[in-house]
């Protein structure tokens, strides 16, 4: 498969909820050049100037940070450009192929809201192998309030073995 292609843009019909021109895509530290990073329900996308880019669908993102991502998958390239391995057989069949991809938009002060989009459309992908993602309600994780029942627990718990 080839990893650099061209691909119709995503519309507002499919959920786009972000579209930043100007932006430099970097696959492993090597730039692609400059295009439009297309941030959407289904799939975070780029296309340069020419109209070749690449979509990516958010089940294969395990981190991102601030429009630095990791994908499972491994891309390398090739003579017509970069394809993406979809079946490598390795012997360490414990090991994840991974890409780093980074994108940096000329208008650092949309990065707040490119960040902001892509959690947001991340967050309707949950992993079906975190057992933690069917806890998360959208709210924020209040540390110190687990940390006081935890807290409480242990002193029932004491409580329970003082009365013996």
């Amino acid at each position: 498969m080839s990893f650099l292609r061209s691909f119709p843009l995503p519309r507002s019909a499919e959920g786009l909820r972000q579209q930043q021109p100007d932006t430099e895509a970097v696959l492993n530290r090597k730039g692609l050049g400059t295009g439009t990073l297309y941030i959407a329900e289904n799939h975070l996308s780029w296309l340069d100037g020419s109209g070749l880019g690449f979509s990516l669908e958010y089940p294969t993102i395990s981190l991102h940070a601030h429009l630095y991502v990791l994908v499972n998958a491994k891309f390398r390239e090739e003579s017509k450009g970069l394809v993406a391995d979809e079946e490598e057989e390795d012997s360490d069949d414990d090991i994840e192929p991974i890409a780093e991809f980074r994108f940096v938009p000329s208008d650092k002060s949309s990065l707040e809201a490119m960040f902001t989009a892509m959690c947001e459309c991340q967050a309707l992908h949950p992993d079906p192998e975190d057992e933690d993602s069917d806890d998360y309600d959208g709210d924020e994780y209040d540390v110190e309030a687990h940390e006081q029942e935890d807290y409480e627990d242990g002193m029932e718990f004491e409580d329970a073995d003082v009365d013996h």
